[in-house]
């Protein structure tokens, strides 16, 4: 039997900006934190590097800016940057509050606290600014988070919850297009069940898992862009989809990624006979932005025929390596790879979701009670490519200014006391599960075939013909059976899928992580690809 729940607030992520939000907001709100698998399955979790803030004396607010400027190929909203990197010390401050255990910098001088901290330098920023814990700061971030909201009795906490789609009052016939809640399909009991909340926050981050190689773990998949999507939300910016440069290449290891800080402290990419490369493509070598290196990385490949370039820190102290990256020590190790001595076989894959839904500087999407932060926004501060370490600021720069927000409206927003039960009276159980399985690797091969680092308008042609043909099959399933969590996400990333090949084909130039060969210049004026629902255009 479906159930029904009433929450204030709704969050929707358990990661940096669900968790951040939730414990931002006073303690008389009841607040639901849903996580669709466990609470750690996210991209928080697994994130590396650090975060990017202006912390350091020598720093400005003017130089972040301006490099993410550069890093963003014309099209970042110079606002947004701004105002996120001017938040960006107090976002840290509120983590250091929380006890984030940062690392600390042993030479630091105790009469400056603003050198109380290590920080470290990644590709495209022209200081050290990146505030880290060793080399798995995404884990320290969210273990920190996860027990400040354990302790709070008004946050609930729950595991396994899918959810399957937005309630709004324009579906249910009422008046407005005000979000209501979600449906939510409890994978314990396999019932969808009704959540009622006052605001709700989509922070279920990107959609990379839509590639066959990916950084991210299993449950990126999109859910909230689409969702968003069919409740009348604009998206903005989907053609542009980071690519980490370094990813472990080995039979083995699944979405295992070799951090950026390893090049910001000297590592050296190289081919299989040791020769470095990067120094052809780009002046600042290693250093470049990821687009850059990764096109690298990838041109290579394909130009020698093989499967892997190297990514090489063994020039440094052992002592220094195990220090700043214990992690990447150690999972390597256990593919008796020893990076003290050896290089690390390394490839590009899918890692970020650039674009997202639109959102205002409070996160506020175009429907009235629904948010998005994190990954599955777009605030503009990205533009064509996304600069190491300003995605988890982000985050927490904007998971503030929503709960900010969300209190100004509390005294004036009320939703109806009972909504509708999710309807399964003309739904059956599958006994064709193969198909989603099936369309699951079909989607995902052809997305990272046509739709990749390097596109053609013939590659486009053929991706968006694929995904059209994958819809209509998804959607016929979607009616007739019960729905599972696999079918949820394939249901999510074949809408997100077809989303990202639209706005690729609707950009005839390169730039940023979008490149084509069709279109290789850049056009003189940038503009966003902003993709408007027609059920709920104007």
């Amino acid at each position: 039997m479906s159930q029904h729940f009433q929450h204030d607030v709704l969050v929707i992520g358990s990661g940096a900006a669900g968790l951040s939000l939730a414990l931002s907001l006073p303690g008389n709100l009841r607040i639901a934190v849903l996580s669709k698998g466990d609470l750690a399955n996210g991209s928080t979790f697994w994130a590396q590097g650090g975060v990017a803030a202006v912390l350091d004396d020598t720093d400005t607010v003017q130089s972040h800016v301006e490099d993410t400027l550069n890093a963003g190929g014309g099209l970042c909203h110079e606002d947004a940057v701004r105002f996120t990197v001017e938040h960006s010390r107090e976002a840290i401050q509120w983590l250091i509050d929380q006890g984030v255990p940062f690392t600390r910098d042993e030479d630091a001088d105790p009469e400056h606290p603003g050198f109380e901290f290590h920080l470290t330098r990644e590709g495209g920023h022209s200081h050290r600014r990146i505030i880290h814990a060793a080399d798995a700061t995404g884990a320290a971030i969210f273990k920190t988070l996860l027990e400040q909201a354990r302790q709070r009795p008004n946050i609930e906490l729950l595991e396994q919850r899918v959810a399957v789609d937005l309630i709004t009052a324009r579906r249910l016939g009422l008046e407005g297009d005000r979000c209501l809640g979600a449906y939510v399909l409890n994978r314990a009991t396999g019932e969808v069940d009704t959540y009622g909340s006052r605001f709700t926050i989509l922070a279920s981050g990107g959609a990379a898992k839509v590639y066959l190689y990916t950084s991210n773990p299993d449950g990126a998949c999109g859910d909230g862009i689409a969702m968003a999507w069919r409740s009348g939300c604009r998206v903005a910016n989907l053609e542009f989809n980071q690519f980490h440069p370094t990813c472990l290449y080995h039979p083995q290891a699944k979405s295992f990624l070799i951090t950026e800080a390893l090049r910001g402290e000297g590592a050296h990419l190289k081919l299989p006979n040791g020769e470095r490369f990067m120094h052809r493509f780009d002046p600042r070598g290693e250093l470049a932005p990821r687009d850059i290196v990764a096109r690298a990385i990838d041109h290579e490949m394909k130009r020698l025929g093989i499967d892997c370039v190297y990514l090489d820190i063994s020039h440094e102290s052992d002592t220094f390596i195990k220090t700043h990256f214990p992690t990447v020590y150690e999972r390597c190790l256990e593919f008796s790879i020893d990076i003290t001595k050896q290089a690390i076989p390394v490839v590009p894959a899918a890692h970020y979701t650039c674009g997202g839904v639109m959102v205002d500087g409070h996160g506020r999407t175009d429907v009235p009670g629904l948010y998005a932060i994190g990954e599955t926004s777009f605030t503009g501060l990205h533009g064509a490519n996304r600069m190491a370490s300003n995605s988890l600021l982000e985050c927490f720069v904007y998971a503030r200014s929503a709960a900010d927000d969300i209190l100004t409206q509390l005294e004036h927003i009320d939703i109806p006391d009972s909504l509708p039960s999710w309807d399964a009276s003309q739904v059956t159980d599958s006994d064709e599960d193969v198909i989603i399985a099936h369309n699951w690797d079909e989607l995902r091969r052809f997305m990272w075939d046509y739709v990749g680092i390097v596109r053609t308008n013939k590659r486009l042609q053929r991706a968006e013909h694929r995904v059209r043909l994958l819809l209509d099959e998804i959607d016929e399933f979607y009616s007739n059976y019960k729905v599972s969590r696999d079918l949820i996400e394939l249901r999510n990333l074949a809408q997100v899928a077809e989303l990202m090949i639209r706005s690729a084909m609707a950009r005839k130039e390169s730039r940023g992580l979008h490149y084509t060969l069709d279109y290789p210049d850049m056009l003189p004026e940038a503009l966003d690809t902003i993709l408007v629902p027609t059920t709920y255009a104007d």
